[in-house]
């Protein structure tokens, strides 16, 4: 029977039940790509992160219940959480070989901020199905990277927004609705993606890559605060350098635990 490490975490959260959950496994070695997705579907987690420490680092792989992603900021932050804070790291930064190349995720306190390359967009024009789908009608602006990014009037604006799932699903599904934030708040977000078992993400890295340079260039800034305003909602701490964006946030532990898996689990 192999034993295995297991965390539930919620990043982008200083308590339980706020910001984005992750399962994160500590393996001490890699498993068959299969049984890692059987693990993730077990664990019906938007993203299970799977971390193996190496001579020089970690390696990080992020699953969805469907399929291994490329990149995944909250599951990221999580699992530097568990890595500090459980295994008892001693150094300031972690670094992450991934799908998506090194990421470092560095301390400060409480507050973990991520490294991450900048998601890049073009102008382009929503398709009208989705527009639909999300029950958009009008929209300020729309650009399209890894996901749509398109640009609404308000807060209230976004926070409104009830889209049809089914009506995303096949076809255009990933896509960040944002605008201008209010108060304390450089801007707002919401993040759809029911292609990857994701309805609405609760606070998601991987948009903010995009966001960050958008709104950046949008209100001549470098440093921002944005907020993710989900029904779970989160904070990140933003900053744009160049092709690199910061995005900082805290993290709660909820559970930890041991999965038992027998020797052939396939």
């Amino acid at each position: 029977m192999r034993e295995i490490d297991i965390y539930l975490v919620d990043a982008f959260s200083e308590r339980p039940f706020e910001g984005n959950a992750a399962a994160v496994c500590v393996l001490e070695s890699w498993l068959p790509d299969a049984l890692l997705l059987k693990m993730a579907q077990q664990h019906n987690q938007s993203e299970t992160a799977f971390v193996v420490q190496q001579p020089s680092g970690f390696e990080l792989r992020w699953f969805t219940t469907r399929q291994e992603v490329n990149l995944c900021g909250h599951a990221t932050l999580a699992t530097a959480h568990v890595i500090f804070q459980q295994l008892h790291y001693p150094e300031r930064t972690i670094r992450f070989e991934t799908a998506s190349g090194q990421l470092t995720v560095t301390r400060d306190g409480e507050w973990l901020t991520l490294d991450f390359p900048v998601g890049e967009t073009q102008p382009a024009t929503p398709p009208a199905e989705m527009l639909a789908a999300l029950g958009i009608t009008h929209y300020l602006n729309a650009r399209k990277g890894r996901a749509w990014v398109i640009e609404l009037e308000s807060r209230q604006q976004v926070e409104a927004v009830t889209p049809n799932i089914s009506a995303m699903n096949p076809g255009e599904h990933k896509v960040a609705i944002t605008a201008r934030g209010d108060g304390a708040y450089d801007f707002v977000s919401r993040f759809f993606s029911p292609g990857e078992a994701v309805w609405e993400d609760p606070v998601t890295g991987s948009s903010h890559t995009m966001l960050i340079p958008y709104w950046g260039e949008k209100l001549g800034k470098t440093q921002m605060l944005a907020r993710q305003v989900s029904a779970r909602g989160g904070d990140v701490r933003c900053e744009w350098q160049g092709n690199r964006v910061l995005m900082g946030g805290k993290a709660s532990l909820y559970l930890k635990g041991t999965l038992f898996l027998p020797e052939v689990s396939l």
